[in-house]
């Protein structure tokens, strides 16, 4: 009897530690966010106004991807993905950018918007998928910076 008191007082006790410990999908986003930081991706999770267009609302705040441009860059755009391989911009045009077409059709499904300015060039992603997802959108995110 005193045993099973003690295991159980033991079980109460250490049952709390056992919350902190992070959840598989915690564990995974933390190894992709780990692997993007090694191959020059930095990474925030950056609060976004979504349009009321889009068929499935993305989360807010999202895991935003970004690097730096080029010097002489000066283009800026933004284009969304409605579904998968569909992308428009601001204006719900499709992307008739034949440059930009072949590096979107690289990317996954969960990519909800990517976007340059003059500075950088930022992605915006559900951050499923396996380390090959991420090279893929560090391949593009470099070719198109």
């Amino acid at each position: 009897m005193t045993v099973w008191l003690v295991v159980s007082i033991l079980a109460l006790i250490l049952s709390p530690l056992a919350w902190l410990r992070p959840s598989r999908k915690q564990s995974e986003q933390m190894n992709l966010r780990l692997e993007g930081r090694r191959m020059g991706l930095a990474m925030q999770l950056a609060p976004q106004q979504w349009p009321h267009w889009l068929q499935d609302q993305p989360p807010s705040p999202c895991p935003q991807y970004h690097r730096a441009r080029r010097k002489g860059r000066d283009d800026c755009w933004a284009y969304w993905q409605v579904s998968p391989g569909v992308w428009w911009n601001t204006w719900r045009e499709p992307c008739a950018d034949p440059r930009l077409t072949e590096q979107f059709a690289r990317l996954p499904g969960n990519v909800y918007l990517v976007e340059a300015n003059t500075q950088m060039i930022a992605l915006y992603w559900g951050e499923r998928g396996d380390s090959s997802v991420l090279q893929n959108i560090a391949q593009t995110l470099e070719t198109l910076a």
